[in-house]
């Protein structure tokens, strides 16, 4: 695939990434406890009828240079039984007002590093998800680690505590790199990594992620590491766009001191890993998935039933509405989203008081509840019949058109720049669309505002 520099110039430009819609920044400090308890008694109601559920752990050894995620360091350790122990007593709060009819489909552990607290903690914790809901048959388990602090035992005890996916954070094969942005390699060699979770956990799902875009990186060191993991062999493949934003985190500061490789540099190096992870028989999903043509998201894909939340792509048998745990913690339900308090200290204090922990959050309007529908389908599945969402909402074309921005003459243009075939009523993602789908959702999104501090930039 190529990107000519003029189509790089022109659509490279702050946009959101479109995990929710809307995008958290529309989330309102004045949404409330109440408002929380509102949106979560009516998602009894609401679709998918399944459950999803996120457990946040926030804590790290460190703190890599590049993160923008919620994260803090772990330090002492003096924080992580208080915490735990808050964040079961918050699923306790809410699960009371969760119909135990329902079917969890889905567990992810994030953070932060999952990791870095003892393997103990998590298995109390998914015993008690196991005792206290009902799951589908073969839900999906997961958890992000950090391989550099991943030993067997470890693992073992993982798999013991029912994980049947491992979103593995590699971010890189060369070591020098790794030092730049403050973050060790894998612990145990990749490639022996995958083997022993695959032949202990009876062929657990294991996700290799990557970052491009860090300082010290080019084409041909990128493209070196995405052969080593194509050789490896996992299940799925990430390639995460570095998303500078020193605004909100500090600490990216010191890339910007270590070299960021240019739009053009970055744009290249994933153009190069696409095109060799395809020729190595990867597919690509979404913006920066790839996997296996056996993987239920490439099956998916073509059944048109991809889906996707704050954790990543996922299908619709494993799709629920997210009910999300602990610190930043962001549930995502039919009527609306709230996210937790962002201070451990203060999460811990409304946890201890009673009061569920509510930072922020919105309740969707009629409209915006299509708005979100179309987002996803193009995000996800890289098609949209404005018409059939219609039907699916039971609502006149004049009112989609109101929901979303149909603009004529701005969709002709990015089909005139070869980003998307648009017939009037559909919109269909081409193979160079893909890399500026962002671009192509924002164009639908009558709320979107180019704002330069406020989304990272698709390149």
């Amino acid at each position: 695939m190529k990107i000519s520099e003029e189509l790089l110039n022109k659509y490279n430009v702050p946009v959101p990434r479109y995990t929710s819609y809307p995008p958290a920044n529309h989330f309102k400090d004045t949404f409330s406890d109440n408002d929380y308890l509102q949106i979560l008694k009516s998602s009894n109601s609401g679709k998918p009828e399944n459950i999803a559920i996120y457990i946040h752990i926030p804590f790290c050894e460190k703190i890599c240079f590049y993160c923008g995620c919620n994260a803090c360091s772990i330090g002492n350790g003096n924080m992580v039984e208080p915490y735990l122990d808050a964040l079961r007593k918050e699923i306790e709060m809410v699960s009371q007002h969760i119909d135990r009819k329902r079917l969890v489909s889905q567990v992810h552990y994030g953070g932060g590093t999952p990791n870095s607290i003892d393997a103990s903690s998590i298995r109390k914790l998914n015993d008690y998800l196991f005792s206290e809901f009902k799951f589908i048959d073969n839900p999906e388990i997961a958890i992000e680690c950090n391989p550099a602090y991943l030993d067997k035992k470890y693992i073992d005890n993982l798999i013991d505590a029912g994980f049947n996916r491992f979103s593995l954070g590699i971010q890189d094969f060369d070591h020098e790199i790794l030092r730049k942005v403050n973050r060790q390699p894998s612990a145990i060699p990749p490639s022996e990594l995958v083997a022993y979770i695959k032949s202990e956990s009876g062929n657990a799902g294991v996700n290799f992620d990557f970052i491009y875009g860090l300082p010290g990186q080019s084409v041909s060191s990128f493209t070196r590491t995405m052969q080593i993991a194509a050789d490896i062999r996992p299940d799925r493949l990430v390639t995460f766009s570095y998303a500078h934003v020193p605004w909100l985190k500090k600490h990216q500061l010191i890339l910007e001191k270590r070299g960021l490789p240019s739009a053009e540099n970055k744009t290249n190096m994933f153009l190069s890993a696409y095109d060799l992870l395809k020729k190595s028989g990867y597919e690509p999903i979404g913006l920066d998935h790839f996997v296996l043509p056996t993987d239920d998201l490439f099956i998916a894909l073509g059944e048109g039933t991809l889906h996707r939340n704050f954790q990543g792509y996922c299908t619709r048998k494993t799709t629920g509405q997210v009910y999300a745990f602990g610190v930043t913690a962001i549930s995502q339900l039919e009527g609306g989203y709230s996210q937790n308090r962002k201070e451990i200290k203060d999460y811990i204090s409304d946890i201890k008081s009673g009061k569920l922990p509510v930072e922020r959050g919105c309740i969707l309007s009629d409209e915006q509840k299509i708005a979100r529908a179309v987002i996803t389908e193009v995000m996800c599945n890289k098609k949209v019949s404005f018409s059939k969402i219609a039907d699916e909402f039971n609502i006149s074309a004049a009112i989609l058109g109101s929901a979303i921005k149909i603009d004529d003459k701005a969709l002709q243009g990015l089909d005139n720049d070869g980003l998307i075939t648009y017939s009037g009523d559909r919109i269909e993602v081409t193979e160079t669309g893909t890399f500026f789908i962002r671009n192509i959702a924002a164009s639908l999104d009558r709320e979107y505002k180019e704002k330069i501090q406020t989304y990272s930039k698709p390149v």
